[in-house]
């Protein structure tokens, strides 16, 4: 017999858009919720746009990162600016356990949506709201994607060279460390509705939730008056620590000598100058640090990084080359584990997506449906979750709402 998944019954209204917030809904999707998720093909959301897309074509309607997010969910396009499409909205929020919308802090309530508006009329529903800097505050309406969550909590100063422009890490960063504070802070809820059947609203700072993987940076600032500042790939705690050039067109490999007893198996393999005894603790790499990896450098230059991430391996240094993306697709522990999977998609050849960052042994996530394309469950959705009748959907479609 099959263990009933954890999300079983779970009903979720998804207003999010690009990553932070769709994020949240496709894993409870993975597990049994039933996700709705409403959109507008009018005002296109930017995950839509962004690559890679189907046969490298761009099409809003193939574009992976979307697919990724919203994969298992219901999908409906509809515009809220039309009053019968806030109607809509309305009458899902009265049928919804959960909420999860990533407007701009406000956009809601302009709408006549607020959370008090929405739960005086549902007192069980649970809302979510991700946003760059919370609900509140000075900076409440600040505009950005995670590249100024990531700016704002610290970490675009921490990542690049010593004394030179800051890099800050790739991507909209805190897109993706804010759905992880989310679904615990949600699972805490739910476990509160299940208990008093209240609901409540969640207010989720990105940035906020970023600062969290800066806490001992924050802290040492606080005892110290000391501001942590950019090192390239140094660590305090290693030496070697770094991504060193290897043989080949944009070929590198990262490497970490995670004690002296590794640096010692290391520098065996490279012989000459590697053998210095100035190198043979911590304390002596770390002072003559520059001519550590000067060492390193240039026995990785002339060495395929294929070749050097077993022979590192091997010694129990910690190594891996620098993956391309077609390097992920042929990963052999990412093939193992199913990490890419596909569906059929109904606008034809497959849906690529990424599979649940987590496996449980009992109730292993299913993935149902591909992500929608624009409208695609709106019949759905509107007869067999809200039960409208046949005229009411005419009067939605003659209105141009349902677009």
């Amino acid at each position: 017999m099959t263990a009933q998944r954890p999300f079983e019954g779970l009903k979720v209204l998804d207003l999010a858009w690009v990553v932070a917030g769709p994020a949240i809904g496709r894993v409870l999707a993975d597990y049994g919720a039933t996700v709705v998720r409403l959109e507008s093909s009018v005002r296109v959301e930017v995950g839509r746009l962004v690559g890679p897309f189907r046969d490298g074509a761009p099409d809003p309607q193939r574009a992976a990162i979307f697919d990724t997010n919203n994969t298992g969910k219901l999908g409906m396009a509809l515009d809220l600016s039309h009053p019968a499409g806030r109607d809509v909205v309305r009458d899902l929020a009265l049928w919804a356990d959960v909420l999860i919308e990533s407007f701009m802090p406000g956009q809601m309530q302009r709408w006549e949506l607020g959370s008090e508006a929405l739960r005086a009329a549902n007192p069980r529903l649970i809302g979510l709201s991700t946003s760059l800097m919370g609900q509140t505050g000075p900076y409440a309406t600040l505009a950005g994607f995670g590249q100024i969550g990531a700016a704002m909590a610290g970490f675009q100063g921490l990542v690049g060279h010593e004394g030179a422009q800051p890099i800050g890490p790739y991507g909209p960063y805190t897109d993706f460390v804010g759905p992880r504070f989310s679904l615990v802070a949600l699972l805490a809820a739910l476990d509160h509705q299940r208990r008093t059947g209240e609901g409540c609203w969640l207010d989720v700072s990105q940035g906020e939730a970023g600062i969290q993987f800066l806490a001992a940076e924050v802290v040492a600032a606080a005892a110290t008056g000391r501001s942590a500042g950019a090192h390239g790939n140094r660590d305090p705690q290693f030496a070697p620590n770094g991504v060193f050039r290897c043989r080949g067109q944009d070929a590198w490999i990262a490497i970490t000598a995670q004690d002296d007893a590794c640096w010692a198996r290391m520098a065996g393999q490279i012989g000459g100058e590697a053998l210095d005894p100035a190198f043979a603790d911590l304390a002596g790499r770390k002072a003559h640090e520059d001519r550590l990896e000067a060492v390193v450098q240039a026995w990785t230059l002339d060495r395929p990084a294929a070749d050097l991430e077993p022979q590192l391996q091997a010694l129990g240094v910690a190594a891996h080359r620098a993956a391309t993306s077609a390097d992920m697709v042929a990963d052999l522990q990412l093939r193992e584990r199913g990490h890419f999977q596909r569906l059929p998609h109904p606008l034809g050849g497959d849906s690529v997506f990424e599979a649940s960052r987590f496996t449980l042994s009992e109730t292993p996530a299913n993935y149902v449906r591909p992500a929608p394309h624009f409208g695609r469950d709106a019949q759905q959705i509107l007869q067999g979750v809200l039960a409208y009748d046949a005229q009411r959907i005419a009067d939605l479609q003659a209105a141009n709402v349902l677009r």
